[in-house]
């Protein structure tokens, strides 16, 4: 039997989101690596995936009839872009759906880390409530009033958090050669500064770059030498984008007051990966979450919407789609 539509993700994850997928598309759910997949490929019109995931061979794509090829978030590094762009089949996201997901997380996560209340709790549950209430106290924490910002990455997701950063009276600065909404950026003061004078300057450094060999290593122990002593940094991009082994020597040195983490150079990250090999107040001062920062119920909705949307728009009506990224 042949279908509309090859998603690679459950139906159920739609389901609880309160998605439901058109009914008007024969539609073959499977995982990447169901031996089907191939099969179904050759005779589809459209194949949705989410942003996460292991990266699709690009022989799969060969033979197919696919209109296109339809991601349930922002980051299309699952394909193959040559392969993809020979072929003539359109790749599409869904930017902005998690905006303000993610700028909720770097706002938390920022304020977290500078105000160490993860480790607050870790020292209270250990017994050192009057000591590590002391040492918070003479440490004078600060808040993120009044505090420099710098966003490595001024496109969509990077604007939102931005804005979010602002909101908390947060003075903006950013590195990015073109950002999206030059208007937007202006309504927030925010002014461009190179990569060096955003490490050196910033209290708060949070990164929104796509993973490309340009931005691979971006953030290395260079760079992390440029950062004050009591600066935090926020990896919300891709994995890859930061050197993992040089964040962990300067948190074991002491040489930065946090990092919150939630993408990895391998996903899942494994028992080498070493942040994980910190102990004592340098693994105190980091934060790990699991690839989420976009995720809420609503953002979920938002994104999967506007992806089956799309394929509608495609498949049932013929048009040309939305939100091409090649």
């Amino acid at each position: 039997m042949s279908y509309d539509v090859v998603c690679l993700r459950p139906e159920v994850e739609f389901l609880r989101a309160g998605v439901t997928p058109p009914r008007s598309l024969t539609i073959a759910y499977r995982a990447p690596d169901d031996p089907e997949v191939p099969a179904l490929m050759a005779t589809a019109r459209a194949l949705v995936i989410g942003a996460v995931g292991p990266r699709l061979p690009a022989s799969l794509f060969e033979n197919s009839k696919l209109k296109l090829a339809q991601v349930t978030g922002a980051g299309v590094d699952r394909f193959d872009e040559p392969t993809l762009k020979r072929l003539g089949i359109p790749v599409c996201n869904v930017p902005g759906g998690s905006n303000t997901a993610v700028g909720d997380y770097a706002v938390t996560t920022a304020s977290v880390l500078l105000r160490r209340f993860a480790w607050a709790d870790a020292e209270i549950r250990a017994g050192n409530y009057v000591k590590f209430r002391a040492r918070m106290i003479a440490d004078n924490l600060a808040g993120l009033d009044g505090l420099t910002v710098g966003v490595v990455g001024l496109g969509t997701i990077g604007l939102a958090v931005a804005q979010a950063f602002h909101k908390r009276g947060c003075a903006i600065l950013y590195y990015d050669p073109a950002p999206r909404d030059p208007t937007a950026v202006a309504a927030i003061d925010a002014r461009p500064v190179t990569l060096d004078e955003l490490l050196r300057t910033s209290d708060v450094v949070t990164l929104h770059v796509p993973f490309l060999p340009a931005t691979k290593g971006l953030i290395g122990a260079a760079q992390l030498a440029l950062m004050k002593p009591d600066a935090v940094l926020i990896q919300v991009a891709r994995g890859g984008i930061v050197d993992e082994a040089a964040l962990a020597a300067h948190l074991e040195a002491g040489r930065l007051a946090g990092a919150a983490v939630d993408v990895y150079s391998t996903e899942p990250p494994d028992a080498t990966n070493p942040l994980f090999a910190l102990k004592g107040d340098a693994a105190r001062r980091l934060l790990f979450t699991p690839h989420f920062a976009g995720i809420t119920r609503q953002s979920t909705a938002i994104l999967f919407k506007t992806a089956w949307d799309n394929v509608v728009r495609v498949v049932s009506r013929g048009e040309a789609p939305l939100n091409r990224v090649y």
